[in-house]
């Protein structure tokens, strides 16, 4: 009995992180419509090269499910018609249907598509968008923020509270924030994926682990109508998928520093004094190890940061520390008397 049960939770464990992963589905049919039995559909990644092959039955129907995101070559063969070929991206947690019409022709014939429209997203209803690599890569990040481009998506902005890193001094990632406003919600109803595992803290329903944007693949922030996987929380679901060898090697190295030369100063400020140097660093490296079948990926990030902190503030005269308030400009009165204008002094009993 025991070890049933144990089974069933490993298994509900490892449905659970099937939500980063998409599925590819749809059917094979004529020029009349009818569905083209035993058409031999095969899935190749681009940047792996991993193949995926599936038998079309009686239907016409062909399915692909748990794919990694990214790019695809679909190539569909059928005795009596002409080779097809199309080029697919898959986004994470995407379920994308393709109906595909073959066309009449030889073995030696071919049909390659190379671009096509926007595919409507008929398999679910959940609401939400995709930041995508080149975002990731090429848009400015104050302090490497991944989350900061969670801001791009329809109704989310900056929240407030504990998930800012800066209001509870038992936030343990201090410089990591994960407050985001998603349709209304507080930041605390959000809930955080990491390649389909749970990457939320309970204590504060914060992100557990702030990633480098270079070891990020791509994320999306789904707002509602989310699938039943997902349902960790009420507010957004944000699904944050790694990035993987492929077989040709690919890597970055990045510095980023900020530095006074060009600030300037506070009102309250004394020249030569340094505010802010922040330095952000480090590298990725990616790509295949011996035999071409499997691959690596590894990222380091590292901060250094120095930032002075001025502040003004008012403290007590010679005179006022030894108890003479005269030149303090205001009347000193007794704070348990109800008589404002009753000069305070320390050798008098307390009226209330």
């Amino acid at each position: 009995m025991r070890r049933a049960v144990l089974f069933l939770c490993l298994l509900a464990a490892s449905l659970r992180g099937q939500s980063n992963f998409a599925t590819l589905s749809g059917t094979i049919e004529d020029p009349q419509r009818r569905p083209v039995q035993q058409a031999r559909v095969q899935l190749k990644s681009t940047g792996t090269g991993a193949l995926r092959n599936a038998i079309v039955g009686a239907e016409g129907f062909y399915d692909f499910a748990s794919l990694v995101p990214g790019e695809y070559e679909l190539n569909v063969e059928a005795q009596g018609f002409a080779a097809f070929t199309r080029r697919v991206r898959l986004e994470v947690g995407q379920q994308m249907r393709l109906d595909l019409v073959l066309t009449l022709g030889q073995a030696t014939e071919s049909v390659g598509v190379v671009g096509s429209a926007e595919l409507l997203k008929t398999a679910d209803a959940s609401l939400g968008e995709v930041v995508e690599q080149q975002s990731i890569r090429e848009l400015p990040l104050n302090g490497r923020m991944l989350l900061d481009l969670g801001l791009l998506v329809p109704g989310s902005h900056v929240g407030h509270g504990a998930q800012r890193g800066d209001m509870n001094p038992l936030y343990w990632r201090p410089g990591q924030p994960s407050a985001l406003s998603i349709g209304g919600n507080r930041p605390n109803a959000n809930y955080f994926l990491l390649d389909g595992a749970t990457n939320t803290d309970p204590t504060f329903n914060a992100q557990n682990l702030s990633l480098s944007p270079d070891a990020v693949l791509e994320f999306k922030v789904q707002t509602g109508s989310y699938a039943a996987e997902q349902g960790g929380a009420g507010g957004g679901q944000i699904n944050i998928v790694m990035r993987s060898g492929t077989s040709k090697f690919h890597g970055t190295m990045y510095e980023f520093l900020r530095n006074n030369a060009m600030d300037a100063r506070n009102f309250n400020e004394m020249e030569g004094e340094s505010r802010l140097t922040q330095n952000n660093f480090g590298a990725s490296l990616g790509g295949p190890l011996r035999g071409g079948k499997t691959f690596f990926f590894a990222n380091y990030e590292g901060l250094r940061k120095v930032k002075a902190m001025t502040s003004v503030a008012t403290v007590p005269t010679e005179r006022e520390v030894t108890g003479d308030f005269s030149q303090a400009g205001v009347n000193i009165f007794n704070p348990f008397s109800s008589r404002n204008n009753q000069d305070f002094n320390p050798s008098l009993p307390v009226s209330r």
